[in-house]
């Protein structure tokens, strides 16, 4: 077994933020919770506590929601000029970026990701999307109609967009801060007020950035922030009857329960849920780039990501080169610690999905796949797992119809365009794909066919915060990001006046 080498050691000011006492931020302060239960933090390098954080009662929440509600209700931000809200945003975005290092490194610590994927991609990620929803605020607008049946000129009729009210938004453990960020911009920026529930797994960038929420100046009770786990804090949220929408990131078991629960008091829902994605390459690519492209695609954030493409689709014809040489890939990818500077792909976030994923690579085994690199845990405290890449495997197999959400490649081979759509549409995910080819008709034949939210050519991911992202069938519905995603949190209002 692969020995792991061991975490370095924490600065001294992620040091001094682990010691904090457990609190929540309600309300423009931080405050104790109602109750005395924590939960444990733990480094994933490690598989060591190195922190507690509170685990909100039923009363914290309510705290929570009823500062959110209020600070909707009485204008103090919905109120405020938009050039004043973008300010405001602006400055938040200021705040993160002098904080970069500190956030990637608690972030690295909390979630198990490289330092230079913290740092290098999901904090400029945080300030890109802050700015950019901060230009949405002033640029919201409605609409003057004429009436069809009634004589021109004696109605005065125009549409409002506002802001939905307040919104809970509960995100996801494997890009903490990143997906925190994506939620509250556009909800900041279209005049909501916020609770937000991080993963209990992953709340220390949460709970950082109440500080820096405090500094920019954005009113006290526009941004509540509450830890706990997801069956309490973040049920009670869901299911209370001040809270207007549910923003959830997540697996796609816990976005039907929250479905259904939201639809006792008709909240309004955007669910961005799971994916099992296609990556479909044709006999006509630079084998090299293409396998970098799609080991990328599959290893990087230890395959915790939702849009991975973890089915592999390869023509016959490249079969046996494209998969040597993703091979050969995976091999390269150094696993580490999360704060070594050499370390590509990090530990996954938890016990509990280190044996998820090593259960399922099992599975796999069992049903007659074979472990073309990878496969096995690796040595060390933490939950480390080295890249993987089945191949032999069968449509009907766990590993190529259920979403593993850890660093693992299912490999297959197909003969004809319809084909490979038909494989590719075969799951009741639809999130993203990707298709590689130089024929620009195919390319655009196969993105037709595939039913997903997303398709991209050439690359394994073009996600960009101007670009609507979200899925079709059990991948979720609603959009995040471009002009769709703040959509989503305005109501539409016709106003029509006999003059």
């Amino acid at each position: 077994m692969t020995s792991i080498a061991a975490q370095p050691a924490y600065s001294e000011g992620a040091a001094r933020l682990l010691q904090r006492a457990p609190a929540l931020f309600v309300n423009g302060e931080w405050v104790a919770s109602s109750h005395d239960k924590t939960l444990a933090v733990v480094d994933p390098s490690t598989g060591k506590e190195i922190a507690r954080i509170a685990d909100a009662s039923d009363a914290d929440v309510d705290r929570a929601v009823a500062a959110a509600r209020a600070a909707f209700d009485d204008g103090r931000w919905t109120g405020l000029p938009p050039y004043a809200r973008a300010r405001l945003i602006e400055r938040l975005a200021d705040l993160l970026e002098a904080h970069n290092d500190e956030l990637a490194e608690l972030e690295s610590i909390d979630n198990g990701k490289p330092m230079a994927l913290s740092g290098g991609y999901d904090l400029p990620r945080c300030v890109a999307t802050l700015r950019y929803m901060a230009g949405w605020a002033t640029k919201l607008a409605g609409q003057t109609i004429e009436p069809a049946m009634h004589p021109t000129g004696t109605f005065h009729s125009y549409v409002r967009r506002e802001p939905v009210g307040v919104c809970a938004q509960i995100v996801p453990w494997n890009y903490p801060l990143m997906m925190a960020v994506q939620k509250i911009a556009v909800a900041l920026a279209a005049g909501c007020t916020i609770v937000l529930k991080p993963a209990e797994q992953t709340s220390l960038t949460a709970l950082r950035l109440g500080d820096l929420v405090a500094q920019s100046g954005i009113p006290a009770g526009v941004l509540n922030i509450v830890t706990g786990l997801g069956e309490t804090a973040g049920d009670r949220l869901v299911r209370h009857p001040q809270v207007d929408k549910i923003a959830f990131t997540g697996s796609t078991e816990v976005g039907k329960i929250i479905n259904r629960a939201a639809t006792d008091t008709l909240k309004r829902v955007t669910l961005e849920l799971g994916g099992k994605s296609p990556v479909i390459v044709l006999p006509d690519v630079d084998i090299a780039s293409t396998a970098a492209g799609a080991a990328r695609s599959i290893f990087a954030n230890a395959g915790q990501v939702c849009i991975a493409g973890s089915r592999l689709y390869a023509h016959r014809d490249v079969f046996d080169r494209l998969l040597e040489a993703v091979a050969d890939n995976a091999r390269d990818w150094k696993v580490g610690p999360s704060l070594a500077p050499d370390t590509r792909m990090g530990p996954l976030v938890s016990q509990e999905q280190h044996e998820r994923v090593l259960s399922y690579i099992d599975a796999g085994r069992k049903a007659g796949a074979s472990v073309l690199t990878g496969g096995e845990a690796l040595g060390g405290d933490g939950y480390f797992v080295s890249p993987t890449v089945l191949v032999d495997v069968k449509p009907d197999m766990t590993v190529v119809k259920e979403e593993i959400f850890g660093p693992v490649l299912v490999a297959q081979r197909f003969d004809d365009l319809d084909e490979v759509a038909r494989a590719a549409n075969d799951t009741p995910y639809g999130l993203a794909a990707s298709v590689w080819t130089r024929d620009i008709s195919a390319m655009h034949r196969l993105t037709a066919k595939i039913k997903a939210g997303m398709v991209w050519g050439n690359c394994p991911s073009g996600a960009d915060i101007a670009l609507p992202f979200g899925g079709y069938k059990q991948s979720g519905f609603g959009r995040e990001n471009g002009s769709q995603g703040i959509e989503a949190y305005l109501e539409t209002k016709t106003v029509s006046i006999l003059l």
